[in-house]
């Protein structure tokens, strides 16, 4: 009996010793963070999505994010965003509170080889105060509010997820239905070197040199085209006659340039691709700099009650070029049908 319980008494020890040493090697070896394969994740298959934070979980065996954010069809689904371990994740520079619900969240990763199963790996994350979180450390923090919006924009395709075609989840009145169910590319203002106003101004894939001149007033000078918008800071200018571009008025909160237009005429393709717009359109915009002042975001709402049964919301982002002089060539009809009537 006592050899029994003395033999027990010195292999518990070792044993304790032996299991706490192999748990340490576990959890702070480098290829702790492999713990998990991500086997279902297609590494060819990279997507960018934005949504909403609905849980941050800061637990072991590893962090996760629930995110509520359309999938590809446009639905609002939850997605799961898998990481490392809360230290692997420390190391990174992330915290328990990195994200919190609520918080509006643009992120890259890899999708799921299942296009039905919305769990997603993560390259970086970005909130809409623009602070960036990555899984290589390279984190960037918050960016000052800034209303220095001056200098040359180009869209920003990798984020805004452009599509060459009306959007089919637009509220659509009857009349602007049958436009949109019959789109054709042979409609395009710019084959008859017509250049529409906002916001389908905005979105165009060329330049666009926002400018500052005077305390009361920004330019958008459009290259490629003929016109220049004007936004007044001045809310006691006097009313100008209608416009395709209408008439701008902004003011500023905080680091958020707030823009309100209205006065327009009717525009071919005046709201997006395919849909025009009607002389009661109305657009609020909202800039505001991110990523560092390398990045625009333009929150835009658009009302039109003739074309649209509801306001719809554009969520666009531009990048900044290195500055230069806007290209102002002539069009001509002939060149802007060419692609067209070749094959004819």
């Amino acid at each position: 009996m006592g050899i029994s319980t003395g033999l027990e008494m010195t292999i518990k020890p070792i044993n304790f010793r032996i299991m706490m040493l192999f748990w340490l090697l576990i959890v702070f070896s480098p290829m702790a963070g492999a713990h998990h394969s991500h086997a279902s994740l297609d590494r060819n298959n990279i997507q960018l999505h934005k949504g909403v934070v609905t849980k941050y979980s800061w637990k072991m065996p590893h962090v996760f994010l629930s995110v509520n954010a359309p999938n590809n069809e446009g639905e609002v689904v939850e997605y799961f965003i898998e990481l490392l371990h809360p230290p692997g994740m420390k190391e990174k520079g992330w915290t328990r509170d990195s994200f919190k619900p609520g918080d509006i969240i643009t992120w890259e990763g890899p999708a799921d080889k299942n296009p039905n199963r919305y769990y997603s790996g993560l390259h970086w994350a970005e909130k809409s105060d623009g602070t960036t979180l990555t899984m290589d450390g390279s984190n960037t923090a918050p960016i000052e509010p800034s209303t220095d919006f001056t200098g040359l924009w180009v869209r920003d395709s990798a984020r805004f997820g452009f599509t060459y075609r009306p959007l089919n989840d637009w509220p659509y009145t009857d009349f602007a239905r049958v436009q949109v169910d019959n789109f054709s590319e042979a409609q395009n203002p710019q084959l008859d070197c017509l250049d529409p106003g906002p916001p389908k101004s905005t979105t165009l894939p060329y330049p666009i040199k926002i400018e500052r001149p005077d305390s009361e007033s920004i330019l958008l000078d459009y290259e490629g085209a003929d016109h220049t918008r004007v936004i007044s800071l001045n809310s006691d200018v006097p009313s100008v006659a209608p416009s395709k571009l209408g008439q701008s008025r902004g003011w500023f909160e905080g680091g958020v340039l707030v823009v309100e237009t209205d006065n327009f005429v009717a525009d071919r393709w005046g709201s997006y691709t395919g849909v025009d717009s009607s002389e009661q359109k109305h657009l609020l915009e909202r800039f505001s700099l991110i990523n560092n002042g390398m990045g625009l975001r333009v929150e835009m709402t658009l009302t039109d009650p003739v074309m649209l049964k509801a306001p719809v919301s554009i969520d666009y982002y531009m990048k900044k070029l290195a500055d230069r002089e806007l290209v102002k060539v002539e069009c001509t009809v002939e060149n802007s049908r060419l692609y067209i009537n070749a094959g004819i």
